[in-house]
């Protein structure tokens, strides 16, 4: 899932009021830097988080991870700082991973999740992050929100339109969504989160095949849905406009059919990392938002695995 750090409105004002000249104003660069895929399954729990740069897709790989291996966990990011949240180490944990993006530093909350939990999804506005639905033990609805501030959580009075597990999460700059997942059975249910007041809607489209294990990813103008499982891995990639909230399926979906993957995206590119696809892989496919083409870096994961979460600063 990716952040972007000012809205089209602030792009606007700002070069509506700082404009120089035609000739020597060039306009800044906003948005994230470097993409993050970060713990996961590779036969064992691990604490990696691996990291590609925007500018080249170089991966380097943090020399402190996470604060305790673990897989199945959710990823957001503020403007300045990314989350790794929740999972499962042996146990549920509420624990919540935070990486300073200007040095990597990585810090732990002191209050984490409302509860400890697995199989949950990350989303980001400018101002908070949120980690929604997983299992526990069992299927939760819980929705929390921590303001990136103070770090401080809240939990949503109306979570999710029903508990589930193994979803996605993406946002654009007014609305959080979750799509997918588990209920007992796949869904293709989309929530909509509308930041201003955290007021749940469901889209009346959801999508194009109810599945779970997928991941998301979302340029400024479009959500997207990879992978996931119907029963068996797949390789389709749902698109969603962000003005309309109308779905579209990609011609060219993943290199390959895949569940349990991580998203993430840069200002240009989204990416899809990881997974499985009958065994864990280190693959990590790359949409170009203008025209949606896929290609694949030559260089993917440090260690093949799954169950991991991506975020981006």
């Amino acid at each position: 899932m990716a952040v972007t750090s000012m809205s089209t409105s602030s792009i606007l004002n700002f070069n509506k009021y700082n404009v120089v000249s035609a000739v020597s104003f060039v306009p800044p660069v906003f948005g994230p830097v470097a993409g993050y895929a970060a713990g996961g399954d590779t036969g064992s729990l691990v604490a990696t988080v691996d990291k590609f740069l925007f500018t080249t897709d170089a991966r380097s790989t943090l020399a402190t991870g996470l604060s305790v291996a673990r897989k199945n966990l959710a990823g957001f990011a503020s403007a300045e700082n990314g989350y790794a949240a929740g999972g499962y180490t042996g146990s549920f944990v509420a624990t919540v991973d935070k990486f300073l993006f200007t040095t990597d530093a990585r810090s732990t909350l002191a209050t984490g999740l409302s509860t400890g939990r697995q199989q949950l999804a990350g989303f980001a506005s400018a101002e908070n992050g949120y980690a929604a639905g997983g299992y526990n033990g069992s299927l939760v609805a819980t929705v929390d929100k921590f303001l990136f501030t103070t770090d401080a959580r809240s939990t949503l009075a109306t979570g999710l339109s029903a508990a589930r597990r193994t979803l996605a999460g993406f946002a654009s700059a007014e609305n959080g969504y979750v799509a997918g997942g588990d209920t007992g059975s796949n869904v293709a249910t989309v929530d909509k989160f509308l930041f201003t007041t955290d007021a749940r809607s469901t889209l009346a489209t959801g999508l194009s095949v109810a599945r779970r294990a997928v991941a998301g990813f979302a340029s400024a103008e479009n959500g997207y849905v990879a992978g996931g499982d119907t029963g068996s891995a797949v390789a389709t990639v749902d698109k969603f406009l962000f003005t309309t909230d109308a779905r579209s399926t990609l011609a060219t979906g993943l290199s390959a059919a895949r569940q349990q993957m991580a998203g993430f995206a840069s200002r240009e590119n989204g990416y899809v990392a990881g997974g499985d696809s009958g065994s864990n892989v280190a693959t990590v496919d790359k949409f170009l938002f203008t025209t949606d083409a896929r290609s694949t870096l030559a260089t993917g994961l440090s260690a093949a695995r799954k169950d991991l979460a991506g975020f981006a600063g």
